[in-house]
């Protein structure tokens, strides 16, 4: 078959079936899947039926019952993968919602609810997209796959991650994660983390003489967190292929998140003291004093060069004894020399009609584990940033629609051919 005229045809298909689409997309959003606590059976069970319903098959993998994954396909081959996760972060105090977060209203111009852009609304454009494969038959050389998880928003190692180490992707060439970018980027690359936890032992006594008896856990703490912002002068290193990327994504961050020098977000380490526990009473000595340090490490910067610097600030505090351990993932990032990335990026500029230009993310998804196997992988999606774990989440249906539509044209262009 022509992929051209593949394409064309699904792009009409797309206009006339875009109520279908919205629908799905309402009918997800109304399926609670907060994560935590992670409880996604109901919409498991509903993505299942939507496949079978279209004649693609599927089944249900993980860890354990508690953790299930969805992989499906169509056609055989080497393998274009879909990712796209089926929980959601909590709606949080519904009194700061102006709508219900789990209505799946819709408007005539948006979808409302907890999830529209993070991530139900790009997962149901891309089973819409594949969907329209199988029941229009179009003939591929290779394989349509798609995983769901269940598990992204605290991390992903139930999995994206597990299906990634147990060979669910060894036969992809490039994957898709439909996490939300917005209209005129797609996202290349994103940083590593190193999450720190650090314990810090004392001597407890009373308060009334704790300058002089007694040795303060708290304050080791509070002097090692004096100084952890030191990180923050660490750089990442880029090549040149990876120069305009940089530029890009410096500028989009800054007009994004509008503070002074926030571009420096995408190419500088960033530090977030994100909990800190210790003391019993406000009248002893704290003898235990614990912290969670979230570091993000730029491409270019390896995570055992900012433990480096860190076991370097504790031995000039004279911190020895402070008990730490570290959890790493590497930054990680697709050349845009990929096929795939200039696929989706002439898509997108041929649909919106306006220049999409590759970046790199500030923070995480599960890319990673796609990217760190050796598989090409970007991510595109549908997004108003503004609710995106926050409220009022909502996204324009024009996104939606779009978005299926350079799925299918992307999909065409990779694996429809003459």
């Amino acid at each position: 078959m022509d992929p051209s005229a593949a394409k064309r045809s699904l792009l009409d298909i797309i206009d006339a079936r875009k109520n279908e689409l919205v629908a799905l997309c309402s009918d997800l959003i109304k399926i609670p899947s907060e994560n935590p606590p992670g409880k996604v059976d109901e919409i498991v069970a509903f993505i299942s039926r939507f496949l079978a319903k279209n004649g693609i098959e599927s089944r249900i993998v993980g860890p354990s019952p508690a953790y299930p994954s969805i992989v499906a396909g169509i056609g055989k081959g080497r393998a274009l993968l879909f990712n796209g996760h089926c929980d959601v972060v909590p709606a949080g105090d519904r009194a700061r919602w102006d709508f219900d977060p789990y209505g799946g209203d819709v408007t005539s111009t948006t979808i409302r609810g907890r999830g529209t852009s993070d991530m139900k609304c790009g997962l149901g454009a891309a089973l819409f997209a594949m969907s329209l494969f199988a029941q229009e038959r179009i003939p591929l050389k290779g394989r349509l796959g798609i995983h769901i998880v269940p598990d992204e928003e605290t991390g992903g190692a139930h999995g994206t991650k597990w299906l990634i180490e147990n060979g669910y992707a060894d036969d992809a060439f490039a994957c898709i994660v439909a996490e939300p970018t917005g209209s005129d980027t797609c996202e290349v690359g994103q940083k590593g983390q190193v999450r720190i936890h650090v314990a810090a032992e004392g001597k407890a006594a009373h308060g009334s003489i704790g300058n002089y008896v007694g040795e303060n856990a708290i304050m080791k703490i509070v002097a090692l967190l004096g100084r952890i912002e030191e990180l923050r002068s660490m750089t990442g290193e880029y090549s040149e292929s990876q120069a305009q990327v940089l530029i890009d994504s410096k500028r989009i961050a800054q007009e994004k998140l509008d503070r002074p020098q926030v571009g420096d977000v995408i190419d500088h380490v960033t530090v977030n003291p994100g909990i800190i526990k210790g003391g019993t009473k406000i009248n002893m000595v704290p003898d235990l004093c614990e912290a969670d340090i979230d570091v993000r490490v730029p491409i270019g910067l390896s995570t055992r060069q900012v433990v480096s610097r860190f076991e370097e600030l504790l031995r000039q505090l004279n911190l020895n004894s402070v008990r730490y351990s570290v959890e790493c993932s590497e930054a990680n990032y697709t050349e845009v020399s990929e096929p795939l990335v200039r696929t989706i990026v002439d898509n997108a500029e041929a649909v919106w009609h306006h220049r999409v230009v590759p970046a790199y993310q500030w923070a995480s998804s599960d890319a990673r584990y796609y990217r760190l196997k050796g598989v090409p992988t970007l991510q595109y999606g549908p997004a108003n940033t503004p609710g995106i774990h926050s409220y009022n989440e909502d996204v324009d249906i024009e996104d939606v629609v779009n978005a299926a539509k350079i799925y299918a044209a992307t999909i065409c262009d990779l694996l429809v051919g003459i």
